[in-house]
């Protein structure tokens, strides 16, 4: 069962997504908060595998809060929850720790399938949330450097695959495109996250675009 805790400042919302998940045979609803602060304390108690994370809350708001959680090293997922696909915090939530995020008015399907995604750990970036880091940082003037001598660690092969990550590419779209196993891919995947001491895919992109290892447009 993935255990999952609902955050939203809105009683409404908090009921109607605990209905939608709680109908679902390997989903779980674990507890709601009503804001950031009252999140991360559940978090902490209850030690959910996912928190579907409000961003525009009173008080301590969704990427305040998510920055509490991912520093409390639960391995707690967040998965935001926003009104609209450029929201301002996107890109801050995924760099303060957010595993990835999902439109309010996503269907019952695509809610239950982003919670397993997220909690799976083997999240892709959406189209639209690779287009939205690129978009940041040609806004920004390119990469910052983070950490080089962090890269320095892979392998170049691993360093291949951390870019095409970084670019959206699915387990399977890696292995043909470099003609190995998917099995292999995985095997990369998982010592690149150890490596570099990231969460997920999503951690792995945000850090390759950081670093400069993909660039807007390249």
């Amino acid at each position: 069962m993935i255990r999952v805790l609902i955050v939203d400042d809105q009683a409404m919302v908090r009921e109607g997504f605990s209905v939608l998940l709680g109908a679902m045979p390997d989903i779980e609803v674990a507890g709601e908060a009503a804001g950031g602060e009252e999140a991360v304390a559940k978090v902490a108690e209850l030690r959910p595998d996912v928190v579907l994370m409000d961003i525009r809350m009173p008080g301590m708001n969704g990427l305040e809060a998510t920055k509490e959680i991912a520093a409390l090293d639960s391995g707690t997922k967040v998965l935001i929850l926003t009104t609209f696909d450029l929201d301002e915090y996107v890109y801050q939530a995924l760099r303060a720790g957010a595993s990835g995020f999902l439109l309010k008015d996503a269907s019952t399907g695509q809610l239950a399938e982003g919670v397993r995604v997220v909690a799976s750990g083997e999240a892709l970036l959406a189209p639209t949330v690779t287009k939205r880091l690129i978009t940041e940082f040609s806004r920004l003037g390119g990469p910052r450097p983070q950490a080089p001598e962090r890269v320095e660690e892979l392998t170049e092969r691993e360093t291949e695959v951390l870019a095409l990550v970084a670019q959206g590419l699915s387990n399977g779209e890696i292995a043909e495109h470099l003609i190995v196993a998917e099995s292999t891919v995985k095997t990369h995947v998982s010592r690149i996250l150890v490596k570099l001491g990231l969460r997920d895919r999503t951690q792995a992109a945000v850090f390759a675009f950081e670093v400069g290892l993909v660039t807007p447009g390249g």
